[in-house]
């Protein structure tokens, strides 16, 4: 079974160019392809003839540990909130008033943990945000 034609034959890619460079600008080019969006060197080399926009991604170490943290945050409080979610149906089915009262205690230090996650959140936020908003 064949594969189709492209619908546009000017836009492929049919004319092969042939090129040297030196081992210090092969690096070079090598880094910009890993470092973008581009997939393949050709299309770096492609990009950079024609005066197109590539994409060059740089990672900020430093930012390693607060994202870390802050994801851990994020886990943390997603389970205290379906324990939450549980001890509210549990309320819910309750029947004695005692069984009621010991959910709405059990709710309650969940909330208190909710703050003080919420707190450190808060205080990792704003120092990233004095980190970025920097002039």
């Amino acid at each position: 079974m064949s594969r189709k034609k492209a619908e546009n034959q000017d836009e492929l890619l049919s004319h092969p160019i042939i090129m040297r460079v030196s081992e210090s600008q092969f690096k070079k080019l090598m880094q910009l392809q890993t470092n973008s969006n581009c997939q393949s060197l050709g299309e770096v080399i492609r990009k950079i003839l024609q005066k197109q926009r590539i994409l060059y991604f740089h990672k900020d170490i430093s930012l390693n540990g607060p994202m870390e943290e802050l994801a851990s945050i994020r886990k943390e409080l997603k389970a205290i909130g379906i324990n939450i979610n549980q001890l509210t149906r549990g309320f819910h089915i309750s029947k004695h008033e005692a069984q009621k009262n010991f959910f709405m205690i059990r709710v309650a230090e969940r909330y208190e943990k909710v703050e003080v996650k919420v707190d450190s959140l808060l205080l990792i936020i704003s120092q990233l945000s004095a980190k970025w908003l920097q002039k």
